[in-house]
């Protein structure tokens, strides 16, 4: 599979993207109803109860990072002995040789997939392929994306960029079928193809949502039935996880859930929640033959040792931050080049891919914080965007592989914040700097749509304008804001005394 947009190609992949209408009526449209969704559902929580919700998750991630060498090792003696196998995956590669491997030695021609972030990661399907293993996604949004020859754009909607006229043209061309927009009707036909693939599968691969370290259950949570049938009908199941998915103890799960379903899609509780562990003991039973449940490592154990950058691994994986970053809003997932977009993808594919690639994505943020106050586990995104930005700066400096353009902005950028730092240091600073601010804008500026004087700076403002400056400061207007308001006072004061003899009168 071919993809146009890579980390590296960032600036040119948001420029495609802003100029595409099609793109942002979908983003804006989807992002909105996602938002509507959580907060409905945060409602009959109430703020309180949702506020101790996420300390109680954050906790338990905290204690489990901190503890992680125990409770996977617990987990996988509990996996093997419930009739499961465990291989612990150190890279990308490893994995999927495993999966591809173990495929061939069970004469594996078809593999049905469930919705898989990690999967996306190790680049599992070009493996399968190139194997002459046929892998078909069967979570709708990445049926849509894998027709399409396209990555998935968010995290849990993973066809989030395409309206509905997108897909009805995408299943006219490759399914064969006469145009029809109606959603209820592309779905059931996406259905009907999708349950033949389930029949012929010999291989059912998923992701893992939780991975319970004293039971040796691995959580599954779903909207549509598909990941049931994935793990169900063929007579081999592996699942892919990475090492922060575990979590202690069964009873932890129900804070997490509680907080995914909400978050992720507006719900109290998703519509399927499969608790696996191990194998079927007998025939009459549901469940695969064989479960296989790889462990991978692919970056995170650097992630682990990192102390500025291990909040990363307490992600849930429930794409609030996305829906409120207004970054994400306006350019999609596809812009960010690689597996996860949004702001927990500026920070992961960094440190997953090398901070080389993937230097432009941390700075692709406004630090508003949105993402932070959205998290249900309070992950601070934007403490590890400057970080990362911090750690890439310093990386450039030292290799010398900045350009003069970056190192002339970047020396612009000083200059502006020093000069800033000096204005503001004293109030008489403070107005001449004021001063010659609104001279500057009256001099240099040009005419917005609505009459006012902005200063253009070259591209950075061909999607946006600085805001225009006041034509009297607030120290300026206090004077006479107090007066007003002392007016105002006296007014009310004299209507007040005049008021019961008004009333008489009537």
């Amino acid at each position: 599979m071919e993809h146009l947009d890579q980390p590296e190609t960032f600036a040119e992949n948001y420029r495609r993207a802003l100029i595409n209408p099609s793109l942002q009526k979908a983003l804006t449209t989807a992002t909105g109803k996602a938002l509507d969704a959580r907060n409905h559902a945060l409602a009959d929580v109430g703020e309180e109860r949702w506020q101790q919700l996420r300390a109680r998750a954050r906790a338990i991630k905290e204690h489990t990072i901190d503890n992680l060498d125990y409770y996977l090792e617990q987990l996988a003696a509990n996996v093997e002995r419930s009739g499961g196998h465990i291989f612990w995956a150190k890279s990308a590669s490893d994995a999927r040789q495993y999966i591809v491997e173990l495929a061939a030695r069970r004469s594996v021609k078809v593999a049905v997939k469930s919705k898989s972030m990690m999967t996306e990661e190790i680049e599992l399907n070009p493996a399968l392929e190139a194997a002459g293993i046929e892998a078909v996604e069967t979570d709708l949004g990445e049926y849509i994306v894998q027709l399409a020859n396209e990555r998935p754009s968010h995290i849990n909607m993973p066809a989030i960029h395409k309206t509905r006229g997108d897909v009805a043209d995408l299943f006219t061309e490759k399914l064969g079928v006469e145009r029809n927009e109606d959603i209820s009707e592309m779905a059931a036909l996406a259905r009907r193809v999708l349950r033949q693939r389930f029949a012929e599968a010999q291989m059912g691969i998923t992701g893992v949502n939780y991975a319970i370290a004293d039971t040796g259950t691995v959580v599954l949570v779903e909207n549509e039935g598909n990941i049931r049938l994935t793990n169900s009908l063929p007579r081999v199941h592996v699942a892919l996880m990475g090492i922060e998915k575990v979590i202690p103890q069964l009873s932890d799960l129900d804070v997490f859930i509680k907080l995914l379903s909400r978050s992720a899609s507006g719900q109290k509780i998703c519509s399927y929640v499969s608790f696996l562990t191990g194998v079927k003991t007998s025939q009459r039973e549901e469940g695969p033959d064989e479960f296989h449940l790889i462990i991978l490592d692919n970056g995170r154990v650097e992630m682990l040792a990192n102390p500025h950058l291990r909040e990363s691994l307490f992600c849930i994986r429930c794409g609030a931050c996305l829906n409120v970053c207004p970054v994400y809003e306006k350019i999609g997932g596809h812009a960010y080049g690689w597996v996860y977009p949004g702001p927990i993808g500026a920070i992961l594919t960094p440190q997953l891919i090398g901070r080389e690639r993937a230097a432009a994505l941390p700075f692709a943020s406004t630090l508003c914080g949105a993402c932070r106050d959205v998290c249900p586990v309070k992950i601070n995104l934007p403490e590890m965007l400057l970080h990362l930005r911090h750690e890439i700066k310093e990386t450039g400096r030292a290799t010398k592989v900045t350009s003069r353009l970056n190192r002339l902005a970047e020396f612009l950028e000083h200059s502006v914040f020093k000069f800033w730092a000096a204005a503001i240091k004293t109030s008489l600073r403070y107005r001449v700097a004021a001063h010659a601010a609104r001279a500057t804008h009256a001099l240099f500026g040009r005419r917005n749509k609505d009459g006012a004087r902005v200063l253009s700076f070259s591209r950075w403002t061909n999607t946006r304008e600085a805001t225009p400056l006041a034509k009297r400061s607030f120290r300026e207007r206090w004077p006479e804001l107090i007066k007003s308001a002392e007016e105002t006072a006296e007014a009310k004061v004299v209507e007040t005394i005049a008021l019961p003899t008004s009333m008489n009168n009537r």
